[in-house]
């Protein structure tokens, strides 16, 4: 308003001309020509020049940002936004609705691939890109004590195992207190699982909270008595009772009673798995949780302005003192070996040694493991299966069948099911099953791992010594440095006599 004023009485009451009034006010010889035509048109319409100094210095400058075109908002960083929210899409193809990327973590996303950019700036494209409703909820803060309270939930998560798409259970603790979460990984929601990531967490906590928060979830409710009283499941006492906890039920259908946890699983989850969801195994996913949950326990709080790990170093001092020994997370029952060698659990099968077919084993179910026991002696451990009709066999469970049927080797599941050891097979001793059987016995007999062998093999195929050929893998195997070194010097000295003898023949 002040400069619209002096340029148009410097112009038509002092008569500068539009260069001096751009040098004396230090600004452009536009914006002074533009003003003053703008006064000069007030007047042209009839306007006494009383008149239009009044509507023109009483009226705001207007300015055109329609046009404008965006500073920060580049066309690469609209791009870099459409591509995150393409893979939201996808995700809520899929069902994975519960990993998408908000606003926030999208905003974090631009600032890491180096987008300087507002919340705001981003807040606002998505709108008007997606359209979405802006739905607010109101949450009571609460203070706690240390190390009183700690919260557990479960969560479904999808994840992208070996290229298969897998349904997986995200077990989540959060400190009342401290806000410090960590979580683990399961295939299934059951008991083994409920124990096994309680004794897991109070590991990593090195102590135990006074009370135990939990929603009406069955591996935690028996049952309920009457229209509020809820019956803990014998798992839960049995965790109780060892490690000296309380616990608490949230009412039906109120998993916000317990404050803290309902919002971990669903921040656990996106932080972790909503930019990367592919992984070889299980034990691959939980080692990227485990990063991801030390870097969010390691960002300041806004209410408190520490980290969580900070505030649960406090909180560790104020836990109570961790039994001597830990629980024992299992199940245990009785089955009987197939005509195959195997026992069945959950509709899929497991090998034991060939000479137990008939017989009663001992298993010991554990959340990801079995362990096989015969009378007392671990016969064999397998990973769990969570498919169906699934086969899992160790090779080394049947050599003594295999050395009176050799001809059965080589189609069996017991060698399709180990990729390297069908190579080795195929390759080198297809003609002669019964060396290749004497081989993994020997191996078998002298706990020879797999990765050894393999080394041995690779070093006699480097060597030149000609076919590979279970004896010399036994002098290798065997760590007899001397025997591997002979064979080497024998086909030395063998090509040397050659030599030599050709020589001899010229010369004569």
């Amino acid at each position: 308003m002040y400069t619209k004023q002096e340029i148009v009485i410097q112009s038509h009451r002092e008569g500068k001309s539009q260069r001096r009034i751009s040098g004396d006010l230090h600004i452009s010889r536009k914006t002074v020509k533009k003003y003053i035509e703008e006064y000069e048109g007030l007047l042209e319409s009839g306007l006494s020049p009383e008149a239009a100094q009044s509507v023109y210095f009483t009226t705001r400058p207007a300015y055109t940002t329609s046009t404008r075109s965006k500073l920060k908002l580049t066309l690469e960083v609209q791009q870099s936004i459409d591509h995150l929210l393409f893979l939201n899409k996808e995700k809520r193809a899929l069902g994975l609705r519960k990993q998408l990327l908000k606003k926030k973590d999208i905003l974090e996303e631009l600032h890491r691939q180096g987008f300087e950019i507002g919340y705001t700036t981003v807040c606002n494209y998505i709108s008007r890109k997606e359209a979405l409703p802006s739905v607010r909820e109101a949450f009571i803060r609460q203070l706690y004590n240390p190390g009183d309270v700690c919260e557990f939930d479960w969560g479904e998560i999808k994840l992208y195992l070996a290229d298969k798409l897998v349904r997986l259970q995200l077990a989540v603790f959060t400190s009342a207190y401290s806000n410090y979460r960590y979580a683990f990984l399961y295939n299934r929601q059951d008991t083994l699982s409920f124990m096994d990531s309680h004794v897991r967490f109070f590991r990593v906590s090195g102590g135990v909270y006074r009370q135990m928060v939990y929603d009406n979830m069955r591996v935690a409710v028996a049952k309920f008595v009457g229209p509020h009283e809820k019956e803990p499941t014998a798992s839960l006492l049995q965790l109780r009772g060892h490690y000296g906890f309380s616990h608490r039920f949230c009412n039906v259908y109120r998993g916000n009673e317990k404050g803290h946890v309902e919002r971990s699983v669903e921040y656990v989850r996106r932080k972790a798995f909503a930019l990367k969801d592919r992984f070889t195994d299980i034990e691959e996913a939980e080692e990227w949780l485990f990063k991801a949950l030390d870097k969010l326990n390691g960002q300041k709080q806004s209410l408190t302005g520490k980290s969580g790990l900070e505030l649960f170093s406090e909180e560790q001092e104020t836990l109570g003192r961790l039994p001597l020994s830990e629980p024992v997370c299992a199940e245990q029952i009785q089955l009987r070996v197939d005509k195959y060698s195997t026992i069945s659990y959950s509709a899929n099968r497991y090998s034991v040694p060939d000479h137990l077919v008939g017989q009663f084993v001992d298993v010991s179910m554990l959340s990801n493991e079995l362990h096989i026991y015969y009378q007392n002696d671990k016969v064999s451990v397998h990973k769990r299966s969570f498919d169906k009709h699934g086969w899992s066999v160790d090779i080394e469970h049947y050599l003594s069948t295999f050395k009176r049927k050799p001809g059965a080797l080589a189609g069996s599941l017991a060698l399709a099911g180990n990729a390297y050891l069908k190579h080795l097979y195929q390759t080198h001793f297809s003609e002669d099953p019964r060396s290749f059987i004497d081989l993994l016995t020997y191996c078998r007999d002298n706990r020879i791992t797999e990765e050894k062998m393999e080394e041995s093999v690779k070093r006699l195929l480097t060597t030149g010594n000609g076919q590979l050929t279970t004896e010399k893998l036994r002098a290798l195997l065997g760590n007899k440095e001397a025997s591997f070194q002979q064979l080497a010097e024998d086909t030395i000295c063998i090509t040397a006599r050659k030599q030599l003898s050709v020589l001899s023949t010229l010369m004569h």
